[in-house]
């Protein structure tokens, strides 16, 4: 957030400006959760309790907004990913990690779009690193024999995101924690070792 935080001179702004701004980002981070990444300004100052003209003083755009808040989302998916990897087990220190990611994009509607590339080139850098930890954690899991080999970093992405699924197909009704359930499946797909139990209920 600190780059959107200096005015025009690069001067510091007054602490009702600064306060603005937070609600700003507060603002958007929920609304890009709930709508997407194409939430309108209108939508962001009106969650934010601010006028559009104060949003466009405090920010230089929509898109400048939006990015940054969508890389605070995703450095916090690589801060915990950091912490997985410093699990002596890295079994468990992925299984953690997978959890997160998943209910990440189970909970926000825009972080999966820009986990899809909706943002263009905008947050290549974060999803590099994103894309980095994700291929220390599986090959770790693998050295250590508690991920099946034969399985390429770059397929646990998309099983993760295939996880976290809509809640409604051919008539069937999910609960909101359909997504727990398909990770412990495709968790045990992934592992060497035999499976768990399945937590929740199936969907109806």
């Amino acid at each position: 957030m600190d780059r959107l935080l200096a005015d025009e001179a690069g001067r510091r702004p007054r602490a009702d400006a600064r306060r603005n701004l937070e609600r700003l980002v507060a603002a958007a981070r929920s609304a890009v959760a709930e709508v997407g990444v194409d939430v309108t300004a209108h939508e962001i100052a009106r969650r934010a309790g601010v006028g559009i003209g104060t949003f466009y003083r405090r920010v230089s755009s929509r898109e400048a907004l939006l990015e940054t808040v969508l890389e605070e989302v995703l450095g916090e998916a690589v801060a915990t990913a950091d912490r997985a990897l410093d699990d002596p087990d890295p079994w468990k220190g992925f299984c953690a990690f997978a959890a997160a990611f998943v209910r990440l994009r189970a909970e926000s509607c825009g972080v999966g779009e820009a986990l899809g590339g909706a943002c263009g080139p905008a947050l290549d850098r974060s999803l590099a690193d994103v894309r980095e930890r994700i291929r220390l954690l599986v090959e770790g899991a693998q050295v250590a024999g508690s991920m099946r080999p034969d399985v390429a970093w770059q397929d646990v992405p998309f099983l993760l995101a295939a996880v976290a699924t809509g809640p409604h197909t051919i008539g069937l009704q999910a609960n909101d924690q359909q997504w727990n359930r398909n990770l412990q499946i495709v968790l045990d797909g992934l592992s060497t070792t035999r499976p768990t139990v399945l937590s929740g209920t199936p969907p109806g």
